[in-house]
């Protein structure tokens, strides 16, 4: 690997197409950041269902005015990962991947951030830091004995290696509903278990009756209204609303429960979290935090409501980081989303 540079005028932690679109903003305003991640560029995509297919339409995952064709009506992640690969060779943006962020002190010109390579831990100081690091690293936890058994899974992988198993899927939004439909269809044996008594209001439209037809033709066992009490290794145990208990067969878990910003590296920073929402302070206008030169891009502001933001509008916020009020107030009309909470 190329040796990381001690100084930066910004640094980025995160490929993906937020944290590239920050750097795209960076670098046509003269500042040549440097972006890190810890695994390949649009890290999030790259563990996404083999052949998965976006909700939205192309032109909504576009960063930097670059088009995005594919194929069909939405764009597959193999498309989506050729696509932000090219706009990052396109831009010459500065990318370390596999470059994990340690963490950062604050010094009188800025930050000295630490990071670690294969090689070792390196020192990077700069004046500007923007996490952009997203959520899907921390998956939530039920807390249950054996959750952290080698079959038990907290993202879905390839439908192909459910093929002749007897699985089992918690959660009941579209992730879950989604790999319980690819499951089934690669030739599982599928169980849904949710505690809720129905799937979740957001569920996809053209996803809903296509899993609520399989329950009904007996092909997909779905328990609401039902807990997960533990973990072995070859099933899983529950608690119905009447309080009774099954164990149900599994060879692999999928715990698709939803996932959480880096709570404890904020807090590590100083920003300041909201106790119950666990929002972070922000300045909606620049994203800046209550650190000066920390700005937060993307979801990871959101606290437990990451689904308030998307890369359909999250793709602005370098807009609003590195432009001055006329690129914030266009970013804002490009995508007209919900207010951005501030975390106050």
């Amino acid at each position: 690997m190329m040796p990381l540079p001690s100084e930066v005028p910004a640094l980025i932690v995160g490929a993906g197409p937020i944290g590239l679109a920050c750097a795209i903003s960076a670098r046509r305003r003269g500042l040549e950041a440097l972006v890190i991640d810890s695994g390949p560029i649009a890290n999030a995509i790259s563990q996404y269902p083999i052949g998965m297919t976006f909700f939205t339409t192309p032109e909504r995952l576009e960063i930097g005015d670059h088009p995005l064709t594919c194929s069909g009506q939405k764009a597959s992640r193999e498309e989506a990962l050729a696509y932000y690969r090219g706009v990052a060779r396109a831009e010459q943006l500065a990318i370390a991947p596999y470059c994990r962020f340690v963490g950062a002190e604050r010094t009188p010109d800025g930050f000295a951030c630490v990071v670690a390579t294969r090689l070792g831990e390196v020192t990077i100081r700069t004046p500007r830091l923007v996490l952009a690091t997203g959520y899907l690293d921390h998956p939530n936890l039920l807390d249950v004995p054996g959750e952290d058994l080698p079959h038990v899974r907290h993202r879905f992988d390839e439908p192909h290696m459910t093929t002749g198993q007897e699985v089992v899927i918690v959660g009941a939004k579209n992730s879950a509903v989604e790999a319980a439909l690819l499951a089934y269809r690669a030739g599982a044996t599928v169980t849904l278990v949710h505690r809720g008594s129905a799937l979740k209001e957001t569920v996809k439209y053209w996803l809903r009756p296509d899993f609520l037809n399989r329950v009904a033709a007996g092909e997909i066992t779905a328990h609401f209204d039902t807990t997960v009490q533990a973990i072995s290794m070859t099933g899983v145990t529950v608690q119905h609303a009447d309080g009774t208990t099954s164990d149900l067969p599994a060879d692999r878990v999928y715990l698709l429960i939803g996932y959480h910003p880096d709570f404890a590296m904020l807090e590590s920073l100083g920003v300041a979290l909201d106790p119950v929402t666990r929002r972070a302070t922000i300045n909606p206008e620049t994203l800046e935090t209550n650190v000066p030169g920390l700005h937060l891009a993307g979801s990871v502001a959101s606290g437990t409501k990451i689904s308030e933001v998307f890369i359909e509008n999250g793709r602005f916020d370098g807009e609003k980081i590195f432009g001055d009020h006329a690129s914030q107030r266009d970013a804002d009309a490009r995508y007209a989303a919900k207010p951005r909470p501030t975390g106050e």
